[in-house]
């Protein structure tokens, strides 16, 4: 007997297995999992095809915590953090035109991976990072002017990894890391 379409089990979509890779990463970055066991899990994640599978591959990680986002807006003017600020699990920023500076160099960490998504306009931004942290900048599309960034020659160990997403009109983001 041949299986109906409504009786086969229904395949994975890319948003579900992206969803599961980024599960598998902030656990390997919270230490939940070994390297050995990343590479593994994510070898499974990227070539099951069903949702009971991809399941299996994520069995036995910690429940999901819930998400902590902040959203930081202005229509215009500056955007301004610094100092010992909590910084949450996922930071938005949006700008139609001004000046955004954060400052993390003494800012709380609570997650080892922090994601920070940039919405701006027109205007300049300033990201200063703490000397240990580990920066990607791949997720970030600039319009007008490239992000200058420059990674350290000898990185510290320890630190958290900062991810920057979003898009950039016209301006130029600047990073880089404290020097105390």
């Amino acid at each position: 007997m041949t299986a109906t379409p409504d009786d086969r089990t229904p395949l994975i979509g890319e948003d579900d297995r992206d969803a599961a890779v980024r599960r598998l990463q902030e656990a390997y970055a919270e230490g939940h999992v070994t390297h050995e066991e990343l590479d593994e899990r994510l070898h499974r994640v990227l070539t099951v095809g069903t949702r009971e599978e991809l399941v299996s591959a994520l069995g036995a990680l910690p429940a999901e915590k819930p998400e902590s986002t902040a959203t930081i807006g202005a229509a215009a003017g500056r955007i301004k953090r610094r100092g010992a600020w909590r910084v949450p699990r996922r930071l938005k920023v949006e700008s139609a035109m001004g000046r955004v500076r954060l400052d993390l160099s003494r800012a709380v960490f609570e997650h080892r991976l922090v994601d920070i998504e940039l919405q701006l306009g027109t205007g300049r931004a300033s990201i200063t990072v703490p000397r240990n942290a580990v920066v990607d900048v791949e997720e970030l599309v600039t319009g007008w002017k490239d992000t200058r960034y420059r990674p350290p020659r000898h990185p510290r160990p320890g630190g958290p990894t900062i991810r920057i997403s979003g898009t950039m009109g016209f301006g130029r983001l600047r990073i880089r890391h404290a020097r105390r």
